[in-house]
């Protein structure tokens, strides 16, 4: 049975994902509505996780995230809702499609991972070394379940990252030559994989940059790895990335992770986010 019969919602309600400046939409929904745009093996190539997108594990995982950014933490005793994502302290709604972006108050260029590590040390007064900070990967820390939360609030909306601030054309442009650049002992870059249609690592069809289509589900981030039984980030999966290139660690929050995922959101640019995803 072809993938695309697994769905069971109108095609008029899945092309409003992909219709508009921004507006929510879930996940499954935006999902139907770019497979019904362009035949691609990549995604459809898993008809379980096509099947279980409306019941995705992140699901549970993004609403303990809205319990723990409501939730008065840290020696300060505050809320997240006094955090600025970019349009204006608590909004969450449609933030992250616009990520990574300048900060006045950082004076940096922030994805989500670091501008909540970045609010969580300032606003609530956690330390660098608290687990509530430190710890980053895997559903059960809070900056995973506070990613999930924060990021499933742009399904739908189109990745629009803003290029204004010439540090924002700096980073983009800086993940443009890491994308590209052949490195490590296997002499891999980014582009090895995801530069041209029909890549395979075994039995998983990649994503080619190159159409639109694949590459936002490819950059739609925070996910639910079905072989990992875990949520994974934005960052989580750089680190991962570097690792399978056989190339030198990437630090995750660095300048440089920054850069690759500015230059990728960029490429998904106009795109309606999946979020959150669900992958193998």
């Amino acid at each position: 049975m072809s993938s695309k019969a697994w769905f069971t919602f109108p095609l008029a309600l899945s092309l409003v994902g992909t219709a508009g400046a921004g507006s929510y939409q879930a996940p499954e929904d935006v999902l139907q509505g770019v497979i019904e745009k362009v035949e691609s093996d990549y995604l459809t190539q898993s008809e379980q996780n096509l099947m279980m997108m409306a019941d995705n594990p992140a699901n549970w995982v993004a609403e303990e995230g809205k319990a723990l950014f409501l939730e008065k933490r840290g020696p300060e005793n505050v809320s997240l809702e006094g955090c600025d994502f970019g349009k204006g302290p608590g909004v969450v709604d449609g933030a992250y499609a616009e990520m990574p972006r300048y900060f006045e108050d950082a004076g940096k260029v922030m994805d989500l991972e670091t501008r909540l590590v970045h609010c969580m040390t300032t606003l609530q007064g956690f330390s660098a070394d608290d687990p509530a900070v430190k710890e980053r990967h895997g559903s059960s820390s809070d900056m995973m379940r506070l990613q999930s939360y924060i990021a499933s609030k742009s399904s739908g909306y189109k990745w629009n990252p803003p290029l204004d601030h010439p540090l924002e054309k700096a980073m983009r442009d800086a993940g443009n030559v890491m994308f590209y650049r052949r490195a490590g002992s296997l002499d891999f870059s980014c582009d090895t994989c995801h530069g041209e249609t029909g890549k395979r690592i075994r039995a998983s069809v990649l994503p080619n940059m190159k159409v639109p289509e694949e590459w936002t589900k490819a950059v739609s981030w925070p996910a639910y790895r079905v072989g990992h039984q875990e949520v994974r980030s934005s960052q989580h999966r750089v680190r991962g990335c570097y690792w399978q290139m056989r190339q030198g660690q990437i630090v995750a929050g660095s300048d440089a992770s920054i850069a690759l995922i500015s230059f990728w959101t960029d490429a998904a640019r106009g795109q309606p986010a999946i979020l959150p995803d669900m992958k193998r």
